[in-house]
């Protein structure tokens, strides 16, 4: 099997969503496996079985050709000094799942840096197994950091706002 050939494979199992594919034939066998927590990326495992008179043939596939969506990572804020967070009251995530600041791509963000407040001003959604939820302030000041990246993963209790409290 050609190193093209193979490149092939790997791309139509990245495409297809199929968790597993195994080609055996008399002199090679490949395993491709995509792990189900990150589909696209396969881990390619080639094996060649070859008769004691030849040599072994090595073949490398160092890195997979598959075409993944690039993410812009945004650099982390500059923390905010330990004796400043002492007069700031954190709005914590009350679930698990993907932390977003805005309603909808397409939307202004539901608050930013030096908004004001309220107990019922929702300042973000989670959305937790298909379902958005929207996160409310529950105290009234002014949002003076936000802790999480948009699309980032939060864990319960996960700080994601300082507030100033009014």
């Amino acid at each position: 099997m050609k190193a093209s050939e193979i490149q092939d494979l790997i791309k139509f199992v990245a495409k297809s969503g199929v968790s597993e594919v195994e080609i055996a034939d008399k002199d090679f066998k490949i395993t491709i496996k995509t792990p189900p927590y990150k589909r696209g990326t396969p881990i390619v495992e080639f094996q060649q079985t070859v008769p004691a008179t030849q040599q072994p043939q090595q073949v490398a596939v160092a890195s997979p050709v598959v075409q993944q969506q690039s993410q812009v990572a945004t650099p982390p804020a500059a923390p905010v000094k330990a004796e400043e967070n002492n007069n700031y009251i954190e709005i914590k995530s009350p679930m698990i799942g993907t932390f977003y600041r805005k309603p909808a791509p397409d939307k202004p963000n539901f608050v930013n840096i030096g908004d004001d407040v309220k107990n019922e001003t929702v300042v973000c959604v989670i959305e937790a197994m298909k379902l958005f939820n929207e996160i409310e302030a529950e105290m009234s000041g002014k949002i003076v950091k936000v802790l999480v990246d948009d699309g980032s993963p939060v864990e319960y209790d996960q700080p994601l706002f300082l507030v100033e409290p009014a």
